[in-house]
């Protein structure tokens, strides 16, 4: 276990904002997350868990513990991967895929950590990490316990779980098991990739046998390079809004205003609309507000241009969300975790 006080965050989030904690916990075992459970349990310090920071956005220095696993390996048993918690999430996506296990291609190149994604609830292009996890195993911290709690009872929903809101902080969560598929079933029809790969591997119709799992992964990766920029050379946090889901009513009102308005149909009464397409439309791609800014390629992208504070982020996002909501009514949240 790796325990240090005075610790500097900033390789810790991907934003590279500079800040520091009291204490930072590194656990790389189930024993050894027991043993940190002992310590949250008894130290009069606040705490949060992390996982490789590309969710987070840190406003300050954190007055209390930060806890982070580093529990690796890769388990494959028939049609089921377990997953250390600590393990990158996109090696785990290039894994699965050799190991002949399909679903989860579409998820490429998402930045993160295993056990943040059952968290987080990630997702992309279609697909989110609840529709295959099965299982999560985790270490109680009010007992020490090791738990195991079924995928399908996490309150799984958009960028949403039970680890979020009731059970926040209450789990150090040491391994995930993905039940995949056996068979490639290719989901392509959301935003373009059945474009991208009919241009890159087939001149006929999509799907076709000309291409499988591996050539969707590798549309994803290129997809996103060519519209997020990398936090090693610009720190950003991915998507920093979540696309909001607004009534059928409501939806129906802005697209008579805007009919050219994209939108994806979730369920006979509920719409999901892209945030990155109402920021463009207020007109803050590209744009700067100090020295944070907003990616010229992806509105729903917030960068630091350089040496930019957390608040200066903050400050980025609430004048965002102000000009959304005047022009559009609909607030946007932020899907990443802002402390």
């Amino acid at each position: 276990m790796r325990d240090y006080r005075d610790y500097s965050l900033k390789g810790h989030n991907t934003f590279g904002i500079e800040a520091k904690c009291e204490r930072f916990l590194e656990f790389e075992t189930v024993e050894e997350a027991q043993q940190v459970a002992e310590i949250l349990r008894t130290a009069s310090l606040p705490y949060i868990i992390i996982g490789g920071g590309s969710n987070l956005l840190l406003t300050k220095d954190y007055p209390g513990i930060v806890v982070r696993s580093d529990i690796l390996g890769f388990y494959v048993d028939g049609e089921r991967m377990t997953c250390g918690s600590g393990e990158v999430f996109d090696e785990m996506v290039e894994a699965s895929l050799m190991a002949g296990l399909y679903g989860l291609e579409n998820l490429s190149l998402i930045p993160g950590d295993v056990g943040a994604s059952a968290v987080q609830n990630i997702g992309a292009y279609g697909v989110e990490a609840k529709d295959y996890i099965e299982t999560i195993e985790a270490v109680e911290i009010a007992t020490g316990k090791v738990v195991r709690m079924m995928g399908q009872d996490c309150g799984y929903g958009y960028r949403q779980s039970l680890f979020k809101t009731v059970w926040k902080n209450q789990y150090l969560i040491t391994h995930v098991t993905y039940r995949l598929l056996p068979v490639f079933e290719p989901h392509l029809d959301y935003g373009n990739i059945r474009q991208e790969i009919a241009k890159n591997f087939t001149s006929g119709p999509v799907p076709s046998k000309r291409f499988g799992a591996k050539e969707v992964r590798q549309t994803i990766i290129g997809m996103r390079e060519a519209k997020l920029p990398d936090p090693k050379v610009m720190g950003n946090a991915g998507s920093f809004f979540m696309n909001p889901i607004v009534s059928r009513a409501t939806f129906e009102v802005l697209v008579k205003e805007y009919p050219q308005m994209p939108h994806y149909e979730v369920d006979e009464g509920h719409v999901k609309i892209p945030a990155g397409w109402m920021i463009d439309q207020c007109g803050w791609k590209g744009k700067t507000l100090g020295r944070a800014g907003v990616h010229d390629k992806q509105a729903l992208v917030l960068v630091n241009r350089g040496g930019a504070t957390g608040q200066e982020i903050v400050d980025l996002c609430q004048a965002i969300q102000k000009d959304v909501k005047e022009k559009f009514g609909v607030d946007l949240k932020p899907e990443v975790n802002i402390i």
